[in-house]
């Protein structure tokens, strides 16, 4: 019997959708305001942990969430639901924090390359940016916390293999301004699962205090796998997009984010607490190809649940019928 197969016993792993600021982002259809608070408040229900509502960076520059500040003053906040943003800067900070939001999200690459084509800044020049960000934060007098996400750790498609040591020491300059937790990011799902188990452990010993997530795009069909690595390496907190939305300019063609109903069917098979309900979960994804105008690559929207049986085909009961009568 796989090492895997009764390895949840009921262990808590917390699950954090993306899709309506990861996906939507790169979207060309706009979804309408209306229609993006409807879907964060049916997530709401559905037992996240948390909920990266939408990006305050220019309208110019990601259009279709130029409606950040209407969405998060239009939602409905679930108590014990954390909602978080994605800030790029110290405007975007303020746009924020004048929204009530619990959380922002920063994010710089540990490819420099990556992070010249990406944020057209080097490393230094976005951490010294991220560095102004954190402190206007912690200076503001408002309770939000600061999340930093790291691009590329497990890969860079124009690099190559990043250096772990690299990863760890962007996490402690970071660490020292006093920021409240880490995401680190497949952001072209070059990882693999030995590799994921690896640092996972690695950045859970260095960083103990601080809460520590995954982020695994499906690019080569390896996500649920990276996921389960990493929990044997004791992460409890992924991000992951409905419908499977989302994707990376620099990936041509690749698929999104690990969809958030796969990785939560394969948990809650194999006995984890994910806390999410599938069942809503699925409606709300249900409603994404005529949201965004197309198909999206979720597995259980197309094939169901393990268990979501189909009826008897209608030729074995006549086939039985007639094998009774020739009997009799």
């Amino acid at each position: 019997m796989s090492k895997f197969a009764t390895s949840g016993h009921g262990k808590r792993i917390y699950i954090q959708e993306v899709a309506t600021r990861d996906g939507f982002q790169n979207e060309a259809t706009f979804v309408d305001t209306s229609d993006k608070v409807d879907l964060i408040d049916s997530l709401s229900d559905c037992g996240f942990a948390k909920i990266e509502a939408t990006s305050f960076t220019s309208p110019r520059a990601i259009p279709a969430l130029r409606d950040a500040e209407a969405v998060m003053h239009q939602i409905r906040r679930r108590p014990g639901v954390v909602y978080t943003v994605l800030v790029p800067n110290v405007r975007g900070a303020e746009r924020a924090m004048s929204c009530g939001v619990d959380e922002v999200n920063l994010v710089m690459s540990t490819s420099e390359t990556h992070n010249r084509a990406n944020l057209r800044m080097s490393r230094e020049q976005s951490f010294a940016q991220l560095t102004d960000v954190i402190a206007a934060v912690q200076g503001s007098g408002h309770k939000t916390a600061i999340n930093v996400s790291l691009s590329t750790v497990f890969g860079c498609p124009m690099e190559g293999e990043i250096d772990e040591a690299d990863v760890l020491r962007w996490m402690a300059r970071f660490m020292e301004l006093g920021v409240d937790g880490f995401t680190l990011c497949d952001t072209t799902g070059m990882a693999y699962p030995s590799q994921v188990q690896e640092l996972s452990d690695h950045a859970r010993k260095l960083f103990p205090e601080v809460q520590l997530t995954l982020h695994f795009h499906n690019t080569r069909g390896m996500a649920l796998a990276n996921a389960l690595a990493a929990i044997e390496a004791g992460i409890d907190r992924f991000d992951s997009s409905m419908g499977g939305l989302g994707g990376c300019p620099y990936a041509p063609g690749a698929s999104g984010n690990v969809c958030t109903e796969d990785l939560v069917h394969m948990l809650q098979l194999m006995g984890y607490d994910t806390g999410v309900d599938l069942s809503a979960l699925l409606q709300a994804s249900g409603r994404l190809p005529g949201l965004i105008g197309h198909e999206v690559p979720s597995q259980i929207l197309k094939a169901g649940r393990r268990m979501d049986l189909h009826a008897r085909p209608a030729y074995l009961d006549e086939a039985q019928g007639a094998t009774q009568m020739a009997g009799s």
